[in-house]
């Protein structure tokens, strides 16, 4: 039974068992949190999520395609990147291996079952199109406090600094930005559609 909804969320996408999967999610036009638990699947705890609130539409920081020599042939021809990898000087999909796979699927399983739309976000390029500070992003955990006041100054809708507990929380706060930058159309694309695209 779906108890109450969400419309838009932001994924930091972890390891599948050390706790660090976060949902950044809108609700009542205000941010809302929730974290996958240590030694559980972060997958499951994914699609519960999803089952009962329903958002129409998810950002995942996470790979949710492989370069096109794997799938499309000539012309590509790069077995590591994709050229939104390249673009954004992104990790491998091909490096992140068994994550890329997770990422994959999930978006298989959501698209399926909840008719949910996933789009691939990326965080880290979301600070440097905002000018924000990057030299101290993702650097000391002391430093979390410092950013999230200059986000709260730019941020469209309202939440509360003391729930971003971590640098996932930050990155999931940043994906549910570019997932609603994307909604309103004002988004950045990098890639091409025909391999798979980053949005920011």
């Amino acid at each position: 039974m779906i108890v109450q909804s969400a419309t838009l969320a932001g994924i930091d996408f972890g390891s599948q068992l050390a706790g660090t999967t976060v949902i950044a999610f809108l609700q009542n036009q205000a941010v809302c949190f929730a974290q996958s638990s240590k030694k559980k699947s972060a997958d499951t705890f994914i699609l519960d999520w999803v089952e009962n609130l329903r958002p129409t539409l998810i950002g995942i920081d996470a790979p949710l395609s492989l370069p096109g020599v794997y799938q499309l042939g000539n012309p590509y021809e790069d077995y590591h990147f994709r050229e939104a990898d390249r673009l954004l000087k992104a990790m491998s999909p091909m490096f992140l291996g068994g994550l890329t796979a997770r990422a994959m699927q999930l978006k298989t399983q959501l698209s399926k079952q909840f008719s949910t739309q996933i789009i691939e976000v990326y965080p880290a390029q979301l600070i440097i199109t905002l000018q924000l500070p990057a030299t101290y992003y993702k650097k000391k955990h002391s430093e979390i406090a410092p950013m999230v006041a200059q986000l709260q100054e730019l941020y469209p809708f309202s939440f509360s600094a003391e729930s971003v507990l971590t640098w996932h929380h930050l990155d999931a706060l940043l994906a549910l930005w570019s997932t609603w930058r994307y909604q309103q159309g004002n988004s950045l694309c990098f890639g091409n559609q025909e391999e798979g695209v980053i949005i920011v």
